[in-house]
């Protein structure tokens, strides 16, 4: 069986649990340096932990991540390649397993060092940036919020407290998939969260 060449392309790669505004920052940058430095390549996400079962840490699978981020795409004015990744729980051998699912060495741009350093080793060019609002932005702060709104029903008000940290586009997608609603009964006992 032949396997399918995947080209070359600029690569973002993050968990997108789920996709905020750190994300997207993130990604129009990523987008802004592949056009100036790059035009040739496309731009890549790569959802990592596709394979993880559901829970706080989490609570959405592949398919909602990537509509999460065909709206932030379309927020953002500008489209890009979207692909899943499988996790393999396997640091060393990460950059080559991920390599059959986002292609072969390219460019990364990232703002997790971590990551950085284990491109570099698997011969990629590395872009690493500065993260944007760190203290605000961190992935399991924006999900608690979601979690406290996860038994609101009203519209406006998810829109009103989500908002400073996730586009609306992506809020507005999570409501019409009720992907918030499921935070509500994630977790160890307890009373629902809201």
């Amino acid at each position: 069986m032949r396997r399918e060449v995947i080209p070359e392309a600029c690569v973002v790669l993050g968990r997108f649990q789920p996709v905020h505004r750190g994300h997207a920052s993130l990604l129009s940058y990523a987008e802004q340096w592949r056009k100036k430095n790059k035009p040739e390549m496309p731009l890549r996400i790569a959802i990592g932990s596709i394979n993880k079962p559901q829970n706080l840490s989490n609570p959405w699978d592949a398919v909602e991540r990537e509509e999460m981020l065909k709206a932030s795409l379309k927020e953002l004015d500008f489209d890009a390649e979207i692909v899943g990744v499988p996790d393999i729980d396997n640091p060393p051998e990460w950059v080559n397993h991920a390599e059959a699912y986002h292609g072969p060495p390219g460019v990364l741009i990232t703002s997790d060092q971590a990551t950085a350093n284990l491109y570099v080793s698997g011969g990629w060019t590395v872009e690493l940036i500065d993260l944007v609002n760190r203290t605000s932005l961190e992935g399991w702060r924006v999900r608690e919020t979601a979690r406290m709104m996860s038994t609101i029903n009203d519209e406006i008000a998810i829109l009103t407290v989500l908002s400073p940290t996730m586009q609306a586009s992506v809020i507005k997608t999570m409501i019409e998939m009720d992907a918030f609603r499921r935070l509500a009964f994630m977790g160890e006992g307890g009373e629902p969260v809201g």
